[in-house]
């Protein structure tokens, strides 16, 4: 397990530091191995480590070489090594053995495709610095956690909620629809979360958050055979 954090704006304006220290600290329950951030204009990254794949080479965020795309990532890609080699065959070269490199490389070679391509548990920003462009994307499952909010300009997610709402621009308001949800199901159904402003990003899809435009996009849905027997 491990914990990821950040905020991007819109306008490139600068990120005040300490607000991605205090969000990172908050979940650093979910990464006592280490921690690390980057920071450019208009974004910010936090990571918490628990670390278990490439114990020295697997620091985060991380980017490729030439420092163009940047990933905070939280999970476990089961099928890396295949993809790893893949990507060599294609004339990418790792400087690491852990799977995060083999994301960030997936994706310059496949764009948002490449998460149809990973098979694994993960929640993962990604900071197309060429493009001006934030991507979050989650597992087919959901069984690693992401949320986000709109705050102004800024786009702010986190591993958990408390990171979110402890920024001083959100407003703390109880969401009817997902306390109601609870008592009915025992969860906050769909995208709901218990805090108006505040959503889940659905297993199976991916945001991308560019020049102040959001989309959500679904990668993966659950077959359905409908033949039916007579």
């Amino acid at each position: 397990m491990c914990g990821i954090t950040g905020i991007v704006s819109s306008n490139n304006q600068n990120i005040e530091k300490q607000l991605v220290y205090d969000m990172t600290n908050l979940i650093s329950h979910r990464g006592p191995d280490g921690h690390g951030y980057y920071f450019n204009k208009g974004v910010g990254f936090g990571h918490r480590r628990l670390s278990i794949i490439d114990i020295e080479g697997g620091h985060q965020p991380m980017s490729d070489i030439e420092k163009s795309i940047w990933i905070t990532y939280n999970g476990e890609i089961y099928n890396f090594i295949d993809l790893k080699n893949q990507l060599i065959q294609k004339g990418y070269e790792f400087r690491t053995n852990c799977d995060t490199e083999v994301i960030i490389y997936a994706y310059k070679e496949w764009g948002e495709d490449a998460f149809s391509h990973l098979n694994g548990m993960f929640a993962l920003a990604i900071w197309d610095s060429n493009n001006k462009k934030l991507v979050l994307a989650r597992d087919r499952r959901g069984v690693k956690p992401l949320y986000w909010s709109m705050i102004g300009s800024k786009l702010i997610f986190s591993s958990e909620v408390k990171s979110i709402i402890s920024n001083p621009g959100f407003k703390k308001v109880a969401n009817i629809d997902a306390i109601s949800s609870y008592l009915t199901f025992r969860q906050a159904i769909g995208d709901l979360t218990f805090f108006k402003g505040v959503e889940k990003l659905l297993p199976g899809h991916y945001l991308v958050y560019r020049n102040g435009d959001l989309k959500v996009n679904k990668y993966y849905d659950l077959p359905i055979n409908n033949n039916k027997e007579d």
